[in-house]
């Protein structure tokens, strides 16, 4: 009788995993294929962690893992080491789904599509892994928290906390136009070092010096606010009398135009 009841409850623990890792993919699918394209951000420590990795370019993965850790301790005091070994597991096949899924064509590139169809699968995604006992946010933890130490309710945290980081992304994902004039010579060599240190493309365009008359390249690149250091760097690194302009962009459309650092 004894182990037909553990192979019920070994049963039981497969499934709920299956159904986790289900709900980690249809996130991921919602996130990478619907709102990332489109430049929009889920809130919380995916939030966090997208905007963390478009300023140091390093994976959303790695930082979607070690940014939920202190959260995953604080509920392990408060929720016990089922709660926490579930969240954990679920963040860990979403991280790894989202490693691949910048390397599928977005399903659509129409903002308002990507939010409300990308918004809808988000929470199912959610709701499956809730329901088996998992999260995939840690600052849902601290809104807990919090509303046992306030008058404020677990939704009006968890919203004015997104409201911060909301905010923030505006910031992060604002598109700059850069135009840097160099001489014929290095004009390859920027491309490729943009292309390689910041993943952006490049448009050469071709004249000459309108005084000296000595042939130079104008190179055209959009990139993200945040990222203006990092290309200043980079082309100083190869030219460092190349001349370089910086103006606003509204929107930006087609062509092979990607986030980096995803």
């Amino acid at each position: 009788m004894s182990n037909v009841i553990k192979k019920m409850h070994w049963s039981s623990i497969l499934l709920r995993c299956i159904w986790m890792i289900i709900g980690a993919l249809i996130y991921t699918v919602g996130l990478d294929l619907f709102l990332v394209p489109n430049n929009i951000i889920d809130g919380g420590v995916v939030g966090i962690s997208l905007m963390t990795a478009e300023l140091t370019g390093i994976s959303f993965s790695i930082f979607v893992v070690l940014i939920n850790i202190p959260f995953l301790y604080i509920g392990y005091r408060i929720n016990g080491k089922v709660f926490t070994i579930s969240t954990l597991f679920s963040i860990v096949w979403m991280a790894i789904f989202s490693s691949f899924a910048h390397e599928f064509t977005p399903i659509t590139t129409n903002p308002f599509l990507g939010a409300i169809f990308g918004g809808i699968i988000l929470g199912i995604g959610v709701g499956l892994i809730i329901r088996n006992g998992g999260c995939l946010d840690g600052s849902e933890i601290v809104a807990i928290i919090f509303d046992k130490r306030t008058t404020f309710s677990v939704g009006e945290i968890v919203m004015a906390m997104n409201l911060v980081i909301l905010g923030a992304a505006g910031f992060v994902y604002s598109w700059d136009s850069v135009m840097i004039i160099t001489d014929a010579e290095n004009s390859e060599k920027i491309a490729d070092t943009l292309n390689a240190k910041l993943n952006r493309g490049v448009t050469i365009l071709y004249g000459e010096g309108g005084y000296l008359k000595t042939p130079k390249h104008a190179l055209y690149s959009v990139v993200t606010r945040l990222e203006i250091t990092r290309l200043k760097d980079a082309v100083y690194e190869v030219d460092p009398s190349a001349f370089i302009t910086i103006q606003d962009v509204h929107d930006v459309f087609g062509g092979r135009f990607t986030k980096s650092g995803h």
